[in-house]
């Protein structure tokens, strides 16, 4: 499903093709741009905006209440950053779908019956989307112990955003700040430089933590880690105490990378995704055009 902005948002992937979604209301509401983009076979996200702008005028025109029971909901752009943007429940999707001539039409209104119902389903066993989630991984071609270490970080990272919750964090950009501390003191980057470093475009939907290796992902495990633990045991009241937090906890693992890499007699920090380094050039092109 990808990597979870909180414990109601994620995304789930139709033909290869991500589709953001939120719980909102006690119901699923998907990004109608995404979905739009998926009918049209449009990996512009800025053409499809503008097609389902002008449907949703037509659907206005002819009186439709579609539109207006549509919700902006704030969700991660391609460019990393909360935006709002027009979503839909199941029922909204299906009338909308209705509008737009797509062979991929039909295929889509059966994928979203079923994903649209899943959370019900991991409500009442949370460990079924732990199970989609590594299906997920191991069709991208991802070895079982990568998938492991990246799971396992996922609740790591859960349990720090919780406790910087109850440190009375509340803005997205605090989130990112704090994790950026981290980051700069693990790998001396920000997670931004760390994507260009890897080459990875900035307005790529891809994940930076699903372009790490191994030991990438371990010591950003272990800067997040410590810094939950250090927080649980200090109770930091106001932001910078948070930040000299998490700049504390990211030298613990900043350290442990660097005595890592005088064993090795090489860097931990690598320029390439981990799929390129698994897979053959046509295989990881795939993915890539994905």
């Amino acid at each position: 499903m990808g990597e979870l902005k909180n414990k109601e948002q994620t995304l789930v992937v139709f033909e290869s093709q991500e589709i953001r979604r939120d719980w909102h209301q006690e119901e699923w509401w998907f990004s109608v741009v995404d979905v739009v983009g998926v009918l049209m076979e449009q990996d512009d996200l800025l053409k499809a905006r503008k097609y389902w702008n002008k449907l949703a005028q037509r659907l206005r025109d002819e009186g439709s209440e579609v539109v207006t029971n549509c919700h902006q909901l704030k969700m991660k752009a391609p460019d990393g950053k909360m935006r709002k943007t027009d979503c839909a429940n199941t029922e909204g999707l299906f009338r909308i779908i209705q509008s737009i001539p797509s062979p991929k039409a039909e295929p889509f209104k059966r994928w979203l019956a079923a994903v649209g119902y899943e959370r019900v389903q991991e409500i009442e066993n949370p460990e079924l989307a732990q199970q989609r989630m590594k299906a997920l991984y191991e069709q991208k071609g991802y070895s079982k112990d990568w998938i492991d270490k990246r799971l396992r970080g996922m609740a790591i990272r859960q349990n720090l955003t919780d406790e910087w919750q109850q440190r009375g964090i509340k803005e997205q950009s605090d989130y990112g700040i704090l994790t950026a501390e981290i980051s700069r003191a693990t790998f001396g980057m920000t997670p931004g430089e760390y994507k260009k470093h890897k080459n990875i475009p900035a307005k790529s939907k891809a994940n930076l933590r699903d372009n790490m290796t191994d030991l990438e992902l371990i010591f950003t495990m272990l800067g997040e880690k410590v810094t939950t633990e250090i927080s649980r045991q200090e109770k930091p009241e106001t932001f910078p105490e948070n930040k000299q937090v998490a700049r504390r906890g990211g030298k613990v693992a900043g350290n442990a990378r660097k005595d890592t890499e005088k064993e090795l007699g090489r860097s931990v920090i690598s320029k390439d995704n981990y799929l390129s380094d698994q897979l053959p050039g046509n295989e990881q092109q795939k993915l890539e055009n994905e």
